[in-house]
This record gives C-alpha cells, structure tokens and sequence, in this order.
C-alpha cells in the first residue's frame, strides 16, 4: 500500500499547483484600453487635488502642508494636466495658486462651506484675494462643496453666499453638488455662470457597473443641460475607486479604475465637454469616513506619488501575481507537507477521502493567498485594522496545514472546551490546542465582520479570501473526521446561530449580485454549519 499512498499525494500536489497557476494566470490578465487613462501627449483638461500624505489630514485642523510638499506635487501634475481643482484654503492650501503658476497650471479654486458663518467669510476672503493676486491661474471659484447634500447650509444662504462672491470677484462663480441636488435646488441656478456637478456611478443610490459607468455619466450630462439651458455644464467630480468593496455589481479595480477614466475621457473629446476627474492622488485619510474605497480614486498612488497606470504597460489588477502564484504553490506543497510528515509518524494508510481532503485545502489556500496578501496590504486601517486583518490572514495560512495534520492522523476538529473549557474537556497535543485557537480567532472575527454588515454595512469591507482560506480546512475536517458522540457545545451553537442569521440578512440588504457580499456570507454559513457540527467529548483518565 506503501507505493499507492505516495503516488496520490504526489498526483493531488501537482494538480494542485496546476490548478492554482491556472488561477493567477486568469486573474492576471491584463486588459487593452483604446487610451490611455493618462498620456502626456493628450493631457487632462483637469483633475482635483489634495495634498494630504500618510498620516497627514484636514480632519485635523493643525494639519499644515509644506509648500515643497505641493510644488513636488503640482510638478509631477503639470506633466498630465492643464489644470487642479482644490476644495479650500485651509491647512496651506491657500498655497497652491502661487505654486501653480510656477508650474504653468490652472487652477479652479474651491472655498469650502460648513454651517460654520464666520468660518465661512473668512474662507471667502482669502479665497476672492487669491483670486485678484493670481488673476491668470484662478480661472473659476467654486462656492461650496456638496454643502446642500451634507445639510449643512439653506438654499438660500448657498445663493445669497454665491452672490456675494459674485460681487467680489473677476472669475466665473460656480457651486458643486451632486446631480441630484441640482434638481432639487434649482434656484441655486439662477446665482452660478456655468453649473458644477458630480456624477460618480459607484457611489449613486443605485450603483452602476464599470461597463455602464461612462454611458451613465453622458445620460446624466445631458438630462442635466435640458434641465439648465443656457449654461455650461462641468463634470466637476467623476472617476471610479480602484480598491474597495463592491456595490451591488460596482466592483472596484485597478482594471475597471482605468477602462472607466479611459472610456470617459474618450467620450468628452468626442463630444466636448468639460471633465474634472476625482482624484490626482489616493487620500488614506478618507478612509476614515468612507472605508477602504473612499482612499483609493487616486490616479497616482499616495505613497509613491507615481502614475498608476503609465502609457504603454499592461494594466492587470495584480501586477505582482507571479509572486502571489509562487507564495500560493509553497503553501500548497508545505500543506502536503505536513499531511505526509504526520504520515511518517503514523505508519498506517489514510483513507483516499483524507488527501482528497488535505488537496483542496492546499489548492483553495494557494489560489486565494495572494488576493488575501493583496486585500490586507490596502484594506487594513489603523492598528486595528492590521492586527485583524493580519489574524485573519494568519488563520488562513495556518488552517490547511494544521488541518492537513489533523485529517491524516484522523483527528476531529477540536472545540473552544478543549481551549478554554473544564480540565475534563482539555484536548492533549500542542498542534490540536493550536488548531483550536485558530478556529477561535477565525470565528470571532468572521461573527465581529458579520455583524458590522448586519448593523453598518456601507463602509466595510469582505473579507471572503482569507475567510475562505481557514473555513473549508475546517469544514473538511468536520465532514471526513467528526466525532460521532458528544455533546453539542453552546458556544459553537451561539456563533452558528449568529452567522446564520447575519448571513442570510446580508444577503437581503446587498442584494444577490455582489459576488464579494455571496461569497463572504457562503463562508459565513459554511462556519455556521462547521461549528454547528461540532461535538465536545471527556477525555477519558
């Protein structure tokens, strides 16, 4: 039997790495744009801009940028663009103008309102002076931000604030809201020279996929000049996150990111109109009200300030995947690995169903490592949000070998009693107590993730890869070496319970076509049903 039992392992292995190079080579893919998302040879008409890096934002009103710290930006800008948009004076932003003329850039000046009025006059001022002392970069000044759509102001103070401005200044005077608000607000038509709105098909009550994304915004652009004859309309805000969580079936990507703002900019040279694209640069800081997504609209990325998507390379959403593919086939061969040492030490033959068992643990593991890796590296926030990711992600790793030992040796998968239960409970073995503590952090953090979506959904994040990584090692285990006898632990049934029902009520509410949302919840109840099954037995004296 000897010869059999090592051909099979060695068959499973290598289909194994076949399986998980044909995954990567899948979802490395690289797409091919008509054009580029950003060209020197055919600059962009204009782009917003903050200036914010790492730690560093206007949440904190101490935040002040250094000027070297804008003009090496402005200078890495001037090479794409004709012109930045900005949204206030505070925090050195009131440097950029001075900057922008150095570098030969155009600037749509923003002023920033709140339901603050004396903050209010006082960014109006400095804004309408820098609009006299720069009178050939300023070219517009746009009188508050979304300020309709945070509540924060009336209709009428916004128009009574626009005229004011108007009175001021010697530059075109416009507001910037979403479409909708526009509708909502017409009078705010009447006080503005041209109309600023935002359309960003991600983000709309009603998601819209990527393919969609540049029909939708020609739709709104020209139901919005039927609705305001007579002035221009400005696209001041439009793009697409490239990370983040889906939407119903609004996926964020590096490759929908680029075909998005490729297909939009091809469209407002074909029928010219003027687009501001959102945003220069990611803005980490955003993420603090807006999840993962709301850091990541950037077409430079914001630590290494370089192009996302330069002119004439490939643009796959895993430029590193050979690496993911090769770190994914070792941690498949190192689960086989561990299934044959423990074979070593227990001279005997495994049933078929145990290596069938340990191959896809080591597959599922492999493919999925390098999108848990990816998905750690930019969704992890805070110390927090490392410490948990990195927990996750940890669990994954260590749930196919461990249960890979587990599976061979023809031990069940242990429950929280023989971790933390009476002595009478204790499992014996340094890899069992280990394996049950990784089966105890996966499941605090699965039940924590499915709560968040049961009670504050829009922000978070699926963790569905690195979740599957440890899940199904346990849920094999379970199916192919489960105790028979026992009694059904009550933690275990809480946290079935738990993720059931926070499962099933994710689904409802996010609908059956985000597949990050269906896949996360399957993990949720394939937990659900591996704990369900567990059973607790004395160890015998």
């Amino acid at each position: 039997m000897e010869p059999i039992s090592l051909r099979t392992p060695l068959a499973l292995l290598l289909i194994s790495l076949s399986v998980i190079a044909a995954v990567w080579w899948w979802l490395a893919t690289p797409i091919t744009l008509a054009r580029a998302p950003i060209d020197p040879n055919a600059k962009l008409q204009c782009v917003s801009y903050t200036p914010f890096r790492g730690a560093q934002t206007p949440l904190d009103p101490t935040t002040q940028i250094p000027v070297e710290q804008i003009e090496q930006d402005l200078t890495e800008l001037a090479k794409v663009t004709d012109c930045v948009r900005t949204y206030s004076i505070e925090n050195g932003l009131d440097q950029v103008p001075g900057v922008a003329a150095k570098v030969g850039l155009k600037v749509m000046q923003g002023i920033w309102l709140g339901s603050n009025r004396f903050k209010n006059l006082q960014q109006i001022a400095i804004a309408v002076r820098l609009a006299k002392q720069y009178p050939d970069v300023i070219t517009s000044l746009i009188v508050g931000n979304e300020v309709l759509l945070r509540g924060e102001m009336t209709t009428a103070d916004l128009a009574a604030n626009i005229r004011a401005v108007k009175a001021q200044a010697n530059v075109p005077v416009t507001y910037a809201d979403v479409w909708e608000y526009w509708l909502k607000n017409r009078e705010i038509y009447d006080a503005v020279d041209f109309v600023t709105i935002h359309i960003l098909p991600y983000w709309e009550d009603m998601p819209v996929k990527a393919k969609f994304a540049a029909a939708h915004v020609d739709d709104i652009r020209k139901r919005m000049a039927v609705a305001f004859p007579g002035k221009e309309i400005l696209i001041g805000e439009t793009g697409w996150p490239s990370a983040g969580r889906m939407r119903e079936g609004a996926l964020p990507s590096r490759t929908n990111q680029a075909r998005v703002v490729s297909e939009i900019l091809d469209l407002a040279k074909r029928e010219g109109f003027r687009v501001n694209l959102i945003e220069a640069y990611d803005q980490p800081w955003k993420r603090k009200l807006e999840g993962t997504v709301g850091g990541y609209w950037g077409l430079f990325d914001s630590v290494h300030r370089q192009v996302k998507y330069p002119p004439g390379v490939a643009i796959s959403n895993y430029p590193a995947w050979k690496l993911h593919m090769a770190c994914g086939m070792v941690l498949s061969a190192f689960t086989f690995l561990a299934a044959w040492l423990t074979l070593r030490r227990r001279p005997w033959t495994p049933r078929p169903s145990a290596w069938l068992a340990v191959g896809i643990s080591a597959t599922t593991a492999g493919a999925l490592l390098g999108i848990a890796v990816d998905k750690m590296t930019y969704e992890s926030y805070g110390a927090g949000g490392w410490m948990m990711w990195g927990v996750l992600l940890a669990a994954g790793i260590a749930a196919p070998l461990l249960t890979a030992h587990a599976l061979v040796a023809g031990r069940p998968l242990p429950t929280f009693l023989e971790l933390v239960g009476p002595r009478d409970y204790r499992g014996k073995g340094g890899l069992a107590a280990l394996l049950a503590v990784v089966l105890a952090a996966t499941t605090v953090i699965a039940t924590e993730t499915a709560l968040g979506f049961t009670f504050d959904p829009r922000y978070r994040d699926f963790p569905y890869a690195s979740l599957t990584m440890a899940v199904v090692p346990f849920a094999l285990l379970t199916l192919f070496n489960r105790r028979k006898e026992g009694t059904r632990p009550l933690a275990e049934s809480v946290f079935a319970g738990l993720l059931a029902i926070t499962a099933a009520y994710t689904l409802y509410n996010e609908g059956t076509i985000n597949w990050q949302s269906d896949w996360t919840c399957a993990m949720y109840l394939l937990l659900a049903a591996t704990l369900w099954r567990g059973r607790a037995a004395q160890n015998p004296e």
